[in-house]
């Protein structure tokens, strides 16, 4: 009679998954649209006011649960590399490498989440995901080097900038799968972490209200975009799947957004992709059904 409550549960984790991969694949042609009128911080500002706004209103839904005071300074750090750091790194290094570039580079970050995942979060090492976690980054670098928009020598600063960028999504998912392990609740985690984001990038509040009075109307409404959907709601579904999997597996997932990225590039903006690149978007679903095996074992089991 209770058979049907892990496989309700189950559905529910795959849906959150699959938003989170969609909404954060087309926080690309977002950056696309609004990234040639807005210079990197005022970028991520705007991005994450508006998503601190709509994360405000689903907390205030779903009830907000403050986190134990031991740990307010990880919470103050998480939200400060995931929504300050990270973004400025991102948006930054895209400025200076191609998309194909920049992906591969980004991508290390889901690789560096499983060995130290399982290194200091002992979630060991499966065979599953040892196996297509690689298989996933090789359907990336396919991808990227197929997708590379500019030529001539790569920009060391902006590979560095890439790197830092990868840094900081494998570290701060560690962190945050360790406060929700903890017992944080992850939509308070994921409002407080916007707002700190938010409030550490202020800074850029000159360079945002120039912008906003020089960017055409279509610029900055990919900006509301990028706050509302791949922001609020999407980090809001990946805080769901984080508590419920092991980080391994959670970053693992989003190795399927390339794919997804090249699929929406080629429907809403007309760009076809190459033969190789449908190869490496094979590679990278591939890759993350392969991750998934364990999981399709135990249920069958139990």
């Amino acid at each position: 009679m209770t058979a049907p409550a892990p496989r309700r549960h189950g559905a529910l984790v795959l849906i959150a998954a699959v938003v989170t991969v969609v909404l954060w694949a087309s926080a690309f042609i977002g950056i696309r649209g609004a990234g040639p009128h807005f210079d990197p911080g005022a970028l991520a500002l705007l991005r994450m006011a508006v998503g601190t706004v709509a994360l405000t209103a689903i907390a205030l839904k779903r009830g907000i649960r403050l986190p134990a005071r031991r740990h307010w300074l990880l919470v103050v750090v998480w939200g400060v590399g995931w929504f300050c750091i990270y973004n400025l790194a991102l948006n930054a290094a895209e400025h200076t490498l191609d998309a194909g570039t920049a992906a591969m580079v980004v991508n290390l970050a889901p690789l560096m989440v499983v060995v130290f995942s399982g290194l200091f979060l002992r979630e060991g090492f499966p065979k599953p995901l040892l196996i297509g976690a690689p298989i996933a980054f090789g359907g990336v670098v396919l991808i990227g080097l197929n997708s590379s928009t500019k030529s001539g020598a790569i920009d060391i600063a902006g590979l560095l900038l890439a790197l830092l960028a990868a840094v900081m999504y494998a570290g701060c998912t560690l962190l945050q799968k360790h406060l929700l392990s903890a017992g944080t609740d992850s939509t308070t985690l994921t409002w407080l972490g916007a707002g700190i984001g938010t409030v550490a990038l202020l800074p850029w509040t000159g360079s945002l209200v120039g912008a906003l009075q020089t960017a055409p109307l279509d610029a900055t409404l990919w900006v509301v975009y990028l706050g509302i959907f791949p922001t609020a709601i999407a980090f809001t579904t990946w805080a769901y799947v984080l508590q419920r999997s092991t980080a391994g597996q959670t970053s693992a997932t989003t190795y399927v957004v390339p794919a997804i990225a090249i699929l929406l590039s080629w429907l809403i903006l007309g760009e076809v992709p190459t033969p190789l690149m449908f190869l490496g978007g094979a590679l990278c679903l591939l890759g993350v059904l392969v991750t998934r095996l364990r999981w399709r074992r135990r249920d069958r089991a139990a």
